[in-house]
């Protein structure tokens, strides 16, 4: 007997059929000996549904309020499932963050997990319940709503299968595991029946919308394992752990791409207030890639960074008090770029492969506005236009024709 935790998505609940069929997969663990709680999305299409009503009342409504609004689509879900496993006979009971007591950061929409009580969730399982937990949301140290941002009840699941110290956590989807390149871009794309926890973050930071990159940094630091599964046809999926438990893996392991990127640089600046423009992206919680500096330190310097354009203009905003009285300037001379990642262990270690990217990109005429090189990826920002073709025709040269 296992103790699982089973995360649905929001294409797994997004109708009330297949709700149904979600009870029915809980129901053949329990039929199988195990133990599970399950954590759900809101429906597919609930929570854009909910933000867009925000905007129809203010563009910039308080990041609380959103948060506030945007919880509730996982409040309907929770109810909905737990409705449907006590039709059939099976005890379940529904939970939202504070009745678990998940307790975030005050960072709102991008809320981070600082700590979960196990106690209600050991003790609803030791009275043989199926606990449906709602992810996505938390609480913060004052009681107010949080919610974990876009696929943050990946997230959740990772965090409540560390609490309980769960045997596995199960990431069900409407894909059936993690494959080297997004199977709609190329029809070679390969499942990957297992992965390191390294590789997968990367490819989750990196745009491959599998799994969200938090969770796999946290089921990394708690030891969690974590199977990537389809709701629609279940099987083996892929699990990934840790890499000393892997006896083989592929040299690269896979090939993403992130668009609605942008290219933000920043002229005349000086040190000091390079220091401030990073004390305020960590105020606000952007995550920025493909940081490159140049110029005359430290008082003619030229520093460039690459983030969501959707942070664009919340990034701009705040630097304009930066630079007011001062004689920097800001440009972002295109913010329809995306970023092409090739992940794998070893990557930098090998200047003949890093050779064989660019004459591929060359070949393709493709223009790289920035890049960045580590041990395990190699990226590139390129016209986002281009992101499926350029990474179809990578994923042909270095995975397909070498295995």
């Amino acid at each position: 007997m296992a103790l699982l935790v089973q995360k649905f998505g929001g294409t797994s609940v997004g109708s009330t059929d297949r709700i149904e069929r979600v009870a029915e997969l809980i129901i053949r663990s329990i039929h199988a000996g195990h133990k599970v709680v399950a954590v759900v999305s809101a429906m597919a299409g609930e929570t854009n549904r909910l933000l867009g009503l925000a905007q129809q009342i203010d563009p910039r409504a308080a990041s609380r309020e959103l948060d506030v609004l945007a919880a509730t689509g996982e409040q309907v879900t929770v109810a909905l499932l737990a409705m449907a496993l006590i039709k059939r006979g099976y005890p379940a009971v529904s939970l939202l963050a504070d009745q678990i007591c998940i307790h975030t950061d005050n960072k709102f929409g991008k809320a981070r997990i600082l700590a979960v009580d196990s106690q209600r969730l050991l003790q609803e399982l030791e009275q043989g319940h199926i606990v449906v937990a709602a992810g996505f949301q938390g609480r913060d140290i004052e009681g107010n709503v949080t919610t974990l941002g876009r696929g943050g009840s990946d997230t959740s699941a990772v965090a409540l299968a560390a609490a309980i110290a769960a045997d596995e956590c199960q990431i069900y989807t409407d894909v059936d595991g993690v494959y080297s390149i997004d199977p709609r871009i190329c029809p070679d794309a390969r499942r990957l029946p297992l992965m390191p926890f390294t590789d997968m973050l990367e490819l989750a930071s990196l745009g491959a919308k599998v799994l969200h990159s938090r969770s796999v940094e946290y089921a990394g630091r708690f030891k969690v394992p974590l199977r990537v599964l389809s709701t629609f046809k279940p099987d083996a999926g892929t699990l990934i752990v840790d890499e000393d438990k892997l006896m083989t893996q592929p040299y690269i392991s896979g090939i993403a791409g992130q668009s609605g990127v942008t290219l933000l640089r920043l002229e005349a600046i000086t040190a000091t207030q390079w220091q401030q423009v990073v004390s305020m992206l960590a105020e606000l919680n952007i995550e920025t890639d493909m940081l490159q500096q140049s110029g005359q330190w430290p008082d003619q310097l030229s520093m460039s960074f690459s983030l969501a354009a959707a942070d664009l203009l919340q990034v701009t905003d705040a630097l304009q008090k930066i630079t007011e009285n001062s004689v920097i300037t800001v440009h972002h001379p295109d913010q329809n770029l995306a970023k092409l990642s090739i992940v794998g262990i070893g990557i930098k270690s090998d200047p003949m492969l890093v050779a064989r990217i660019f004459s591929l990109l060359f070949e393709m005429n493709v223009q790289i506005w920035a890049l960045c090189h580590t041990e395990s990826r190699f990226s590139v920002l390129i016209a986002a236009e281009l992101l499926e073709k350029v990474a179809a025709r990578l994923h042909q040269v270095l995975v397909t024709t070498e295995s």
